[in-house]
């Protein structure tokens, strides 16, 4: 039985430097395969369940390309794991106490069998995560989990690459229902042009969904970019058959995704993603969603995204009534859009990670320290002092707009100094953005932080007025009173 049986296999790194896991796992699988496929009705004379179970599974290992690589890497699979399966011995038994030895603990299971041993499931072999999107069915146990993920990211090091696991929506596409789409859309002869699916184009129609879709501007490049650099996961909360129809938009070779394309039902926590179910460490995962709270307990290995509106109801689902993309006959720019803009931080943090200078070996270096070194330069430098921008009853440190400039490498103060550079504010007529007028400091607007944290580098602050007080001349100026700084 193949692992491809229902998807293509994963086209992971290899265990050693010849094999790979897919294959191992193909192999593995065809021993489940054959365990399973014992039919009860056997005629007279015929062996017991467990000879007969026995009796297959050596036959299986013989059968599993006599004489090829596979049956080899089988063998040395286990040999590595310190007990060897040898399917050339006379006595069944052999193999039999070999595999006894092996089991429990169970590596993982496939259809409910062991595909080491065979054994079937039961509900104290329960604990492991379920990899359905590798191939349904398969469910892998901790240590096994383990095993793989140290196997991977050595070979992932070998080929001087890491993993990147990308969303989908507002990310590197924006969809719509059709029977969300605004009156202006439809003047536009917007589903007319989705209707040609040109495979050039970037707006499609997904057949039998019901949906428009629309790629991001640089998608194609970004990922042909990134493939050089990544092993790329797509990750999504949408449904397996939603992920697979844009997985098949972006990726019409299948050469980047495969088979790693994760959706809700392969999750393990409701309403969360979580590296447990990607064949890669941790230490070697960049993530990017524009989703942020998905991601509790991975958020030093996330690069938020910039969210991409293109259709009117993306839009009005995120509050905004300004007009969408679609309705101006506008979109982002492939040259500085936020794909491109993201790329050439991936470049560079790959590139401090790979840095040969660095006396650290590989595979002691942690990605997300490379990440945290890289979004700390973007304000470095620069003090910043806030004004009204917080509620009264609040603790300025705590907030989000606060620990954002402190991870950008910006310096946050609660009182003004001469050392101060910014005065982050809402009104032009508080105390301390008079000051800033003054004594000649940036007077800007807290969305400046946010589109440094979304562009990684310091923004044109002259691109961030903030509003002035109307008839401002002998008026009272605006205290202080009513915020917390």
């Amino acid at each position: 039985m193949s692992v491809a049986a229902e998807s293509p296999s994963p086209s992971l790194s290899s265990l050693s430097e010849d094999d790979d896991f897919a294959d191992i796992l193909d192999a593995e699988l065809e021993l489940a395969s054959a365990a399973d496929s014992a039919s009860p009705g056997e005629p007279p004379g015929s062996p017991s369940d467990d000879e007969e179970e026995e009796e297959d599974l050596v036959v299986e290992l013989d059968a599993v390309g006599q004489g090829s690589n596979k049956r080899r890497r089988v063998e040395e699979h286990h040999q590595d794991q310190g007990t060897a399966t040898r399917p050339e011995e006379d006595a069944i038994g052999s193999v039999k106490d070999a595999e006894i030895k092996k089991c429990p603990p169970h590596p993982g299971y496939f259809g409910g069998l062991c595909f080491r041993c065979g054994k079937g499931q039961d509900e104290e072999d329960v604990p492991g995560v379920a990899f359905g999107y590798i191939h349904k069915g398969l469910r892998l146990g901790t240590s096994e989990m383990d095993r793989l993920r140290g196997s991977e990211v050595k070979n992932l090091l070998r080929e001087r690459k890491l993993v990147l696991i990308l969303d989908l929506d507002h990310t590197l596409i924006n969809s719509t229902r059709l029977h969300d789409i605004s009156a202006a859309e439809m003047d536009l002869g917007i589903q007319s042009a989705a209707s040609k699916n040109d495979p050039d184009g970037s707006l499609f129609t997904l057949q039998g969904m019901h949906m428009l879709t629309k790629l991001r501007p640089f998608v194609r490049k970004f990922l042909e970019e990134a493939s050089s650099m990544f092993e790329l996961y797509i990750y999504t909360m949408g449904d397996k058959a939603y992920a697979v129809e844009i997985a098949k938009l972006l990726d019409p070779g299948n050469v980047y995704f495969d088979s790693k394309v994760i959706s809700n039902s392969d999750c393990t926590q409701r309403h969360q993603k979580g590296l447990d179910v990607v064949l890669g460490a941790d230490s070697v995962a960049v993530i990017l969603d524009d989703t942020e709270y998905v991601w509790q307990k991975h958020k030093e290995n996330l690069i938020l995204m910039e969210r991409y509106h293109y259709f009117a109801a993306s839009c009005r689902q995120f509050g905004f009534s300004n007009q969408s993309l679609s309705e101006m006959m506008q979109d982002e720019r492939e040259s500085d859009g936020a794909l491109a803009t993201i790329l050439d931080v991936l470049k560079r943090i790959h590139t401090i990670f790979f840095d040969s200078g660095v006396e650290t070996a590989l595979s002691s270096r942690d990605v997300r320290q490379v990440i945290k070194m890289v979004r700390q330069e973007v304000l470095q430098g620069c003090k910043l002092v806030f004004s009204r921008v917080f509620p009264s009853d609040c603790n300025p440190q705590d907030q989000i707009m606060w620990k954002m400039a402190e991870q950008l490498g910006a310096v946050c103060c609660s009182e003004l100094d001469p050392s101060v550079t910014h005065v982050v504010a809402v009104h032009a007529g508080t105390e301390k953005a008079r000051w800033a007028a003054v004594s000649k400091k940036f007077l800007l607007h807290p969305r400046w932080i946010e589109a440094c944290n979304y562009r990684w580098r310091r923004q044109p602050e002259e691109d961030f007025p903030v509003p002035g007080l109307k008839e401002d001349k002998g008026k009272e100026k605006v205290t202080e009173d009513a915020t917390c700084n």
